[in-house]
């Protein structure tokens, strides 16, 4: 996302899909891969026997990587950053926070691939992981005949991968959240909610068009609601708020308010201000770019008192985060190569991946967060294309543990 992407959405529910998944399903098949990856119902039970915990010495690691965004000839050096991040970091768990593909997957195995190309690194090594989706994610939807759904079916039929079919009835795919026992495997420790912000606004509401308004999408209240509900219901299961971070593609209204320490001034003092008042560190290069209407999550996180932190990916070449009042609002920067980033032969200077240390013996358990760049791993940072020809998918074993 940004402003140099198209406004124009696509609803993403208005596809037909004309035989592409049962196309995708036959391929793989004749190679040996499962062909009910598309059925999400099918792996729901396996994925409730995958237990998330805390090390032995009480500590638990996440990597978040946002916007790889490529198809299926993806530029190495997002596969390269990812794999240097990995190796050196060795976290327990890994988000891809939305965006994950793009357009220019014309056939179904071409979405299979670009999907493949941001999976290999963690199914190498072993590594747990999950997804939530962005408003790019569908761009290849229209030629592969592949949508939110089917694309959660394919990343749900990794080994590692932990998504779940997603909370029914409301709005978006994938809605869940993943509880991380202590490290005795005997009581809640963390908690993850991953959420989907949707892609674009709709069209017109009550007649109304938007213009003049930022045109991405937000979190729609029965979203807000389950977060809000469920948060109620864990609180009375275990006794206690679980603590818990936030994963959401598109930013919130808030992250804009504390940047400037203000909803209506957006000067250099209110900044400098915001600084001080809200402990700012990182960069932002570029206006956050939210939907036209503020989803409430934040005051429904206020209200709860288990979130941490809110952390989006969705505008490339911002990094900053910030304590707004008791909640960290924070980006992850931009992962991949093969999407817009600076300006110039800086193009690719804020490439990186944003780390979550936890300590369960910590109040708040999240002990700090911090981004780490490509650059710090001595990859080219040339800006050109280094796309490359797509690995070959091997079979996946149906999730063997």
């Amino acid at each position: 996302m940004s402003n140099q992407d198209s406004h124009k959405g696509l609803d993403r529910r208005s596809f037909i899909k004309i035989g592409g998944m049962s196309t995708l399903a036959l391929t793989l098949g004749s190679t040996g891969i499962p062909v009910d990856l598309f059925s999400s119902t099918a792996h729901a039970e396996e994925n409730d026997d995958v237990k998330l915990q805390f090390n032995p010495d009480g500590k638990f690691k996440i990597v978040q990587f946002n916007d790889t965004q490529d198809d299926e000839r993806i530029d190495r050096r997002t596969v390269q950053l990812m794999e240097k991040v990995l190796d050196t970091e060795k976290p327990d768990f890994v988000v891809l926070n939305g965006d994950n593909i793009s357009g220019g997957c014309d056939t179904p195995m071409e979405m299979r691939q670009a999907i493949n190309n941001v999976a290999q690194p963690m199914e190498q090594r072993g590594i747990k992981w999950a997804v939530t989706f962005g408003n790019h994610d569908e761009d290849s939807t229209p030629n592969s005949g592949l949508d939110e759904e089917d694309m959660l079916g394919i990343y749900m039929s990794y080994k590692y991968n932990e998504n779940r079919p997603g909370v029914k009835d409301i709005t978006g795919t994938g809605n869940m959240n993943l509880l991380i026992k202590d490290s005795k495997g005997k009581k809640a420790a963390f908690n993850l909610w991953l959420l989907d912000s949707g892609r674009y606004a709709p069209q017109t509401i009550a007649g109304q068009d938007f213009k003049g308004y930022p045109t991405w999408d937000w979190l729609r209240f029965n979203q807000v609601s389950w977060y809000y509900e469920t948060s109620k219901k864990l609180e009375k299961h275990w006794g206690y708020k679980v603590p818990s971070l936030v994963f959401i593609h598109i930013p919130l209204w808030e992250h804009r308010y504390m940047w400037y320490a203000s909803v209506d001034q957006r000067t250099d003092a209110n900044h400098a201000l915001a600084v001080k008042k809200h402990n700012i560190v990182g960069e932002r290069n570029e206006e956050e770019c939210m939907g036209p209407v503020n989803s409430g999550l934040f005051s429904a996180m206020l209200e709860r008192g288990d979130v941490k932190g809110v952390f989006c990916g969705h505008d490339h070449i911002n990094t900053y985060m910030g304590n707004y009042y008791g909640i960290l609002l924070g980006y992850a920067g931009n992962t991949g190569f093969g999407t817009y980033g600076l300006s110039g032969a800086e193009r690719n200077r804020l490439r990186g991946a944003r780390v979550f240390n936890l300590d369960e013996n910590q109040d708040g358990v999240l002990v700090e967060t911090h981004m780490v760049f490509a650059k710090d791993y001595g990859i080219d940072l040339t800006a050109n294309d280094q796309s490359m020809d797509p690995a070959p998918i091997e079979e996946n074993k149906n999730k063997e543990r």
